[in-house]
């Protein structure tokens, strides 16, 4: 910032006080800044926990994580009583859990794919208490059936090969009592990331609408319909318009 032209009625002031002014203007700028430091810092034991929406993993061009907690207000509107309790499945579910638990009268629990040694303090206690674990997906989920009443998965199908994806989706609907969400990424010609191989361990497959519709009649999962036109009815009036694809599904009867 440009410094401002002296003021010349100052030019006949106090000698000392001349002097000492441009000591006490970084004093106070040095404690202005302590001040915000602290503030951030306060209660949650790192900045990281009041970045609810600032996702830590860069998956292409966006990661949908983010996308569920901009959504969360529509799910609601659309699922209703169903979002009572409800499992949250991908990369950075500490950010997605610590949203859902700020609703009134909701359950919230996630699941972390993928290595989280650098976890915040706020997604450490989360794991201590059990709402969020980590767990390998490619592996049957240690719940019962419909153990939850809504499921959401984000970014984590992206990374699933089809041998994987055949036994992950079912098992995810399965543990599931009244629909599942899926946020997936839109098709982009972008390169895969040397860091997103290396964390994930193959790169994103990003899946058209058609591939991903095709597959859910190959593997005998239903749309939603319902959810679906109340999601739709919700985005419009609220004017909100994702950047992720969101599929709506059954769960298994």
């Amino acid at each position: 910032m440009s410094r401002r032209p002296g003021n010349p009625s100052r030019r006949f002031g106090d000698s000392s006080k001349s002097r000492s002014s441009p000591i006490l203007s970084v004093g106070l700028i040095v404690l202005g800044s302590l001040f915000l430091i602290a503030y951030f810092y306060r209660g949650s034991g790192g900045l990281g926990s009041h970045l609810d929406s600032v996702s830590r993993v860069e998956a292409g061009d966006y990661l949908c994580s983010g996308e569920v907690q901009r959504a969360i207000p529509i799910l609601q509107k659309a699922y209703g009583d169903s979002m009572h309790k409800v499992l949250h499945v991908g990369p950075d579910t500490c950010y997605v859990v610590s949203k859902l638990l700020k609703e009134d009268e909701t359950e919230a629990w996630g699941i972390e794919p993928y290595d989280i040694e650098d976890a915040d303090s706020n997604c450490k206690s989360l794991i201590r208490r059990g709402s969020v674990r980590v767990a390998d997906i490619k592996f049957p989920l240690p719940y019962r059936p419909k153990s939850f009443s809504l499921v959401i998965v984000s970014d984590t199908l992206d990374y699933l090969s089809p041998r994987y994806l055949n036994k992950t989706l079912p098992d995810l609907v399965r543990v599931s009592a009244d629909g599942l969400v899926i946020f997936t990424g839109f098709p982009t010609n972008q390169k895969a990331k040397v860091a997103d191989v290396s964390k994930f361990g193959r790169a994103a497959k990003m899946r058209s609408s058609s591939w991903w519709v095709k597959y859910f009649l190959q593997t005998n999962l239903e749309e939603n319909e319902a959810a679906y036109k109340k999601f739709e009815q919700a985005s419009t009036k609220s004017s909100y318009v994702p950047k992720c694809q969101i599929f709506h599904l059954k769960s298994l009867h």
